[in-house]
């Protein structure tokens, strides 16, 4: 059997890069071989961090939690798509639209943007990064796809969320001002809803949104935006880039919660020589 795993999430750690609110993942170690003769760790900490997907609940009162999604979302074939994004790049329909004869219905679609070669706690990946405008959310919605998974800091562009002059923002009012600068005019002219993204994709369209896609086997170097991407492309994420490919992403069972840690991974084979079991009984 010729089967290719490919690892397509970060790893979770304490002091792991996180979006800028709330706890990180704490943790402490209780028992240990020198005393107990076994290992033990405790971890405090919440669901939204790393590689890991939101349910409907996490945004919109009396909607559904992470255990509603059906299973057949997590599992099938789909492709990966190189669509490199700089500083507050926007996916938008119009990136998507030119793979409109790749993508399938019912495919797993998983943009690679190139932001997860800087990776860090810093401003260019959760401040400065690229997100998913509303009108993406109801492209893959009318597409019909089954899962989407972004390689960036949120479902949801950072100038959509509380960062700014929305929900309970703003949490970065200096954001509004250089983007004022820098563009002639507010954020709420390109950005009016808070979250659509996740709420289009996820509360009306009952697709799971996957965050923070991707893999910690970068080597550090260049992170200069250049066209293309950041940097010298290695790692996971991008050997699957441009790729048709199985995926598997699976939440925990987790009732009545509002999100999940993840463990995202491409498969291919090259050899076609793997089956799945009919299911007949063994007896």
């Amino acid at each position: 059997m010729s089967l290719n795993f490919y690892d397509l999430s970060h790893t979770f750690e304490p002091f792991m890069p996180q979006w800028p609110s709330g706890c990180n993942l704490k943790e402490e170690v209780i028992r240990y071989h020198a005393d107990a003769n076994m290992y033990d760790i405790m971890w405090q900490g919440i669901m939204h961090r790393g590689t890991h997907m939101d349910a409907p609940l996490h945004v919109t009162e009396c909607t559904p939690d992470i255990t509603n999604y059906p299973l057949w979302r997590f599992f099938g074939t789909g492709v990966c798509l190189d669509i490199p994004k700089g500083k507050w790049g926007k996916l938008e329909p119009a990136d998507l639209e030119k793979f409109d004869s790749i993508i399938k219905e019912g495919d797993m679609v998983l943009i690679n943007t190139s932001q997860h070669h800087i990776w860090a706690d810093s401003d260019d990946y959760f401040a400065y990064g690229c997100g998913a405008t509303g009108q993406l959310a109801y492209w893959f919605k009318d597409k019909k796809v089954r899962f989407v998974g972004y390689g960036c800091q949120a479902n949801d562009h950072p100038l959509a969320t509380k960062l700014v002059d929305l929900g309970l923002g703003p949490l970065r009012p200096d954001l509004m001002k250089e983007y004022e600068e820098e563009y002639g005019h507010d954020t709420k002219v390109d950005f009016p809803l808070w979250e659509p993204g996740h709420k289009f994709l996820m509360v009306e369209g009952g697709i799971p949104g996957v965050e923070n896609v991707g893999d910690d086997g970068y080597v550090k170097g260049d992170y200069e935006w250049k066209e293309g991407g950041y940097g010298t492309k290695h790692g996971d994420f991008d050997e699957v880039a441009g790729r048709r490919c199985t995926f598997l992403c699976f939440p925990w069972r987790f009732v009545g919660g509002e999100g999940s840690i993840v463990r995202c991974l491409a498969i291919t084979d090259p050899d076609q020589e793997f089956r799945f079991e009919t299911g007949e009984s063994v007896k």
